[in-house]
């Protein structure tokens, strides 16, 4: 890997983006998962980023790897912007098959109802079941960004890690040898 490479997962949450965090971190990356260190939200960050002209990741440059940042209704833009800004660096389209993917999101959106049912106070945004909207999101998501890198192959990585992918797929990419530890599974579903 590049020495001033940063590695940007552009596909959308509930796709694997817990499992190449902690895969980062085992091959010994600064890895960031939706909130930094100091428990800022990085999608905050990047979007007020985004929309103020300034560097994508400032505030987040000590990190080498990003993860479930995505920001509607710009994470297609902001993906372009990633590469305007970084295009040396390595771009894992983190994906999974649509109904999987739509199962996650209500999976996670119910058990944030549960726990806003239980402590009214707590602060969650993500709270209503969208299926038909997501889809549409979804569907537009991996066309555009799939489309926009078709002439950049060389810079992404179609990565699904429900079918299995792991180690072996991630570690030649990204020029970096296969650790012994197992490749992580984290917030595997079965639905």
């Amino acid at each position: 890997m590049k020495m001033n490479a940063k590695i940007f997962c552009v596909g959308l949450n509930k796709t694997g983006t817990t499992t190449l965090h902690e895969a980062f971190r085992l091959l010994g990356l600064k890895s960031v998962h939706y909130l930094d260190d100091e428990g800022n939200n990085i999608k905050e960050i990047i979007e007020n980023n985004y929309l103020a002209g300034d560097n994508i990741i400032k505030g987040l440059e000590g990190y080498d790897a990003f993860s479930d940042w995505d920001r509607p209704p710009y994470t297609v833009d902001i993906v372009k912007e990633f590469y305007k800004q970084y295009p040396d660096s390595i771009y894992i389209l983190n994906t999974r098959d649509l109904d999987g993917w739509l199962n996650s999101r209500e999976n996670h959106v119910r058990k944030n109802q549960e726990r806003k049912r239980k402590n009214p106070d707590e602060d969650i945004a993500w709270l209503k079941i969208d299926r038909n909207g997501w889809e549409i999101e979804f569907k537009t998501h991996y066309k555009e960004v799939s489309k926009y890198f078709e002439g950049r192959k060389k810079n992404l990585l179609v990565f699904d890690v429900t079918k299995g992918d792991d180690w072996e797929k991630l570690c030649p990419f990204l020029d970096l040898p296969i650790p012994t530890a197992p490749f992580p599974k984290k917030n595997a579903s079965s639905k």
